[in-house]
């Protein structure tokens, strides 16, 4: 990390991971306190908690680094988000989709409540990953003989069936394509399809359906509704990261969103994974449209604001911070010894080193690719009619 974003990364961490301590202490109280008394009180305390630390990743998105999200979707999807349970699928295009998810959460009223199928490692990272835990992410091994027991779960309180009793309206996002989107995916995807017989893609992955297959089978008979979000950075804007978020750096992300109710769905499970299947095709075919001609065709844009809740919280946040530094340091002398000036030297090396943790974590070189062979760049060209350089 360059001695210039680390003067500026190393700041917004100490705020993001003493204010993230506080809340997975107070969540962890609850958790052993309210938990076993009341589920339903446990989730709506919990919500407000969660909200509190996610609104600081959500202000680094509006305020900070102001990327500019615009969203596309009919008046009915638009009016309907956040107002009922739904499952949310989306293509995996940039490192931030997960944070773009929760921007479009937080404008529909459901942060707190925005659950997230994840895997599993995420859970071990410090505060982010323990608030997850505490919310009720799902975390997958990316083995099926386990994941499968996971999501399906041995009773009503483990797996996809707990959140049957949810007492507020959730959004559990699914990204069925398993993995983050990169070029080299996606040489190894069209391979993998040419050979499979499936329509060969040029802008997304091959969907993993049986995840999908079991949330729909197990979630029907409580969630109304599926939203089909397609992610696109246009040719015009830089890829968003978390390092670039950091650094203040702007980005533009479209988002297109369709409303499927869930009633219509096939009752067959080949029948729902062919169905998901065909949404991606359909997909790929927007995301052409969209690197053509830079928009989602005559869906209406959106306004989905900038709300100043997120800097209120970060201001609050950093008052509190700021005050309880000075009260501290007034209290102990800590800086007025060599041994005062080590420790917090030794803190703010550790909270870099945890803020390059969450960097790269969300890196896509870091995910795991698809177990396919690899195409040569010659192979897919022939396999997709197209001797252009298909990256975006």
């Amino acid at each position: 990390m360059a001695i210039a974003a680390a003067a500026v990364i190393v700041p917004l961490g100490v705020l993001f991971f003493i204010s993230g301590l506080v809340i997975n202490l107070i969540q962890a109280t609850c958790f052993v306190l309210v938990r076993p008394i009341s589920k339903s009180t446990y989730r709506r305390i919990n919500r407000i908690l969660a909200e509190l630390l996610w609104l600081e990743l959500v202000w680094i998105v509006d305020w900070w680094a102001c990327v500019k999200i615009k969203v596309y979707a009919d008046p009915e999807t638009f009016n309907l988000m956040g107002k009922e349970h739904s499952l949310v699928i989306a293509n995996h295009r940039s490192d931030i989709d997960w944070l773009v998810g929760w921007i479009l959460a937080q404008r529909s009223g459901c942060l707190g409540s925005s659950l997230a199928v994840m895997k599993k490692s995420s859970k071990l990272l410090p505060v982010i990953g323990w608030s997850m835990w505490f919310s009720e992410y799902l975390f997958l091994e990316r083995s099926w003989a386990k994941d499968e027991r996971t999501l399906k779960g041995p009773n009503l309180q483990s797996g996809l069936q707990q959140l049957k009793d949810y007492p507020l309206p959730f959004w559990l996002a699914l990204f069925v394509e398993g993995t983050r989107f990169t070029q080299a995916k996606l040489l190894a995807a069209q391979e993998y399809a040419a050979s499979a017989g499936l329509p060969v893609p040029r802008n997304v992955l091959i969907p993993r359906t049986k995840g999908f297959v079991t949330a729909v089978s197990h979630m029907r008979s409580f969630v109304p509704a599926i939203y089909d979000a397609t992610i696109c950075i246009p040719k015009s804007s830089p890829a968003p990261t978390m390092l670039r978020l950091f650094k203040g750096q702007r980005s533009v992300v479209h988002v297109h969103l369709k409303r499927h109710e869930m009633k219509d769905l096939p009752e067959n499970d080949d029948a729902i994974a062919q169905w998901c299947r065909d949404i991606f095709v359909a997909k790929d075919k927007l995301l052409d449209k969209h690197f053509a001609e830079d928009t989602f065709g005559e869906e209406k844009l959106q306004d989905i604001g900038r709300p100043m809740k997120s800097l209120v919280v970060v201001a609050s946040w950093a008052c509190i911070l700021i005050l309880g530094t000075i009260k501290f340091l007034q209290a102990t002398a800590l800086l007025s010894s060599w041994k005062g000036v080590a420790i917090s030297a030794a803190l703010m090396a550790v909270i870099t080193v945890l803020m390059q943790i969450l960097i790269n974590f969300s890196k896509s070189e870091q995910s795991t690719a698809a177990k396919v062979a690899p195409a040569t760049e010659k192979r897919v060209n022939q396999l997709t009619g197209n001797g252009q350089d298909k990256t975006h």
